[in-house]
């Protein structure tokens, strides 16, 4: 294994330098967060393509194939379906808001109104998403280095949580261009064939496995409904993913670069069930399908393709962590406590007005202080998400619980807003808040797997935002009319980046202050 050791302690040094290499770069609250709004196609699409194939993709699209074969795809393919349908269909739009957080999206869409309750449900979804790609640390060290599970999470966040301190989204892009082709070499290019070869190819396969294992819904019509409700959606309002739209040098990176990741991801769903359908003809009595990853790639692989491969394992998690959590840390600052802040300061009789260097107004310092201040909440919310892992065992549910809260409480406002210019402010809000709580009642009273939730919540949403709309009075026209200048990319509105710490009023010109 000294080989396989050597390749996945230099797959993790490099990381590091280039968080480093980053935090030269992220010299703007623009830099750090979005870097600096100017990937091209390239970086563009694999960078789209790391952060949506997490270790939940990889590990655990391999253990559906072996648990269903090839319909055991269904999972990462939702995943690639969703970021399609955002790419085509939304993401010049989104692109042209210039904004960074989805909460900001809503207070301009809906006058200030719906951005703090809306923020501390993105930020419930990016943190334990964050905790769930940790969580798959453990699995991964164990099988390298045969570590405990608590320093495993303990080693694996804190490399995740340096070079994203460091150097923020820049160090982030480039660090998932190097997951992305690590993901690609090892998991398409060689454990793929290697895999099928060893399982003595398809014909093979089919005499060994039963029927079901080569049919399209053999994990069953309900549970790909389920996915694509919970994952395609998902795909088209988590933070995660805007945020790395909010990365494109234009409409154009947007869409077409969005197109070819989703495209990728439709082939790493296919390349994910084969492999795992091949793991079952190898090793039909695995004690679990999420060992089948593990055991493979143990078993079939030749030294130093080994250490290459499981890096790709650790490339897929890496990746989806470290979004998850400059999206957590994002929110966090820019959504819930920029709000409070400066609702304070509105508050205390030691000042005027609400404006003031610290709420983004300042001057030539500006720049410098922001990247400060969200570097430190990314490591903030870094050790949050390491601690709560290590109080965690349930992967699936705690990503179950992450998913329907997302979209059982946003998805209805989002797309509401993107699409029907009736819906109001007080709907949205109505939406949200109606939403969630059903989502959240459900599932302790049925149970976090259930699909229930997912379904009465986005209907109890729907109805809430629907009928509350139409029941007040329609959004103030000034504030469609900053709206549609953002959407339209216009120079009076495109040039302006949203300040939350300043108000609703930050919203209701096209200026944006």
């Amino acid at each position: 294994m000294a080989v396989d050791y050597a390749v996945i302690v230099l797959y993790l040094a490099g990381m590091l330098a280039m968080g480093w290499w980053g935090m030269r770069r992220a010299t703007s609250k623009s830099d750090f967060l979005v870097a600096g709004r100017r990937l091209g196609p390239a970086m563009y699409s694999g960078t789209m393509a790391a952060i949506v194939l997490g270790g939940a993709s990889t590990i655990g699209g391999v253990g559906l194939g072996y648990r269903y074969g090839l319909s055991g795809a269904w999972m990462v393919f939702t995943i690639g379906l969703g970021l399609l349908a955002l790419s085509v269909f939304f993401s010049a739009r989104i692109a042209r808001l210039k904004v960074y957080t989805v909460s900001e999206m809503l207070d301009l869409r809906y006058g200030g109104s719906a951005g703090l309750i809306s923020g501390v449900v993105m930020w419930a979804y990016t943190l334990m998403l964050a905790v769930t790609s940790t969580l798959a640390y453990a699995t991964i060290f164990d099988v390298l280095f045969g570590l405990d599970r608590a320093l495993a999470i303990i080693l694996g966040g804190a490399i995740v949580v340096a070079y994203s301190t460091l150097g923020g989204m820049w160090s982030i892009t480039l660090t998932d261009m190097v997951q992305f082709v690590v993901k690609t070499i090892g998991v398409l290019l060689l454990l793929l064939p290697i895999a099928v070869i060893k399982a003595g190819g398809f014909a093979e396969m089919k005499a060994q496995l039963p029927d079901d294992y080569f049919a399209p819904l053999g994990i069953g019509g309900q549970t790909v409904f389920t996915y694509v409700l919970i994952y395609s959606f998902g795909m088209l309002i988590g933070q995660d993913i805007w945020q790395r739209v909010f990365t494109a040098r234009g409409d154009r990176v947007a869409r077409l670069g969005g197109t070819a990741a989703g495209t990728y991801c439709l082939v790493y769903a296919l390349a994910g069930a084969v492999i795992g359908t091949a793991a079952k003809a190898l090793y039909p009595h695995l004690g679990s399908p999420d060992d089948a990853f593990a055991t493979i790639v143990k078993d079939a692989l030749p030294v130093g393709v080994r250490g290459l491969v499981l890096a790709a394992a650790l490339s897929a998690v890496m990746s989806t962590s470290s979004g998850a959590l400059i999206a957590c840390a994002t929110v966090a600052n820019n959504d819930i406590w920029a709000r409070i802040r400066g609702v304070v300061r509105r508050q205390s009789p030691a000042t005027d007005a609400p404006h003031g260097p610290d709420a983004g107004h300042g001057g030539a310092g500006e720049p410098r202080d922001e990247v400060r201040g969200n570097r430190v909440f990314i490591l903030l919310m870094g050790l949050a998400v390491i601690v709560i892992a290590l109080a965690l065992n349930n992967v699936v549910e705690a990503l179950t619980v992450a998913y329907n809260l997302l979209v059982g409480g946003l998805l209805v406002p989002i797309l509401g807003g993107l699409l029907w210019k009736r819906g109001t402010g007080a709907g949205a809000l109505a939406s949200v808040a109606v939403g969630g709580l059903t989502v959240v009642g459900l599932m302790l009273s049925l149970g976090v797997l259930a699909n229930e939730p997912i379904y009465y919540g986005l209907l109890a949403s729907l109805v809430a935002y629907v009928a509350v709309s139409l029941a007040t009075r329609p959004t103030d026209a000034a504030v469609l009319d900053a709206w549609r200048a953002r959407l339209a990319g216009r120079p009076d509105a495109a040039g302006a980046e949203p300040s939350v710490a300043s108000g609703p009023s930050a919203t209701t010109s096209p200026a944006g202050h």
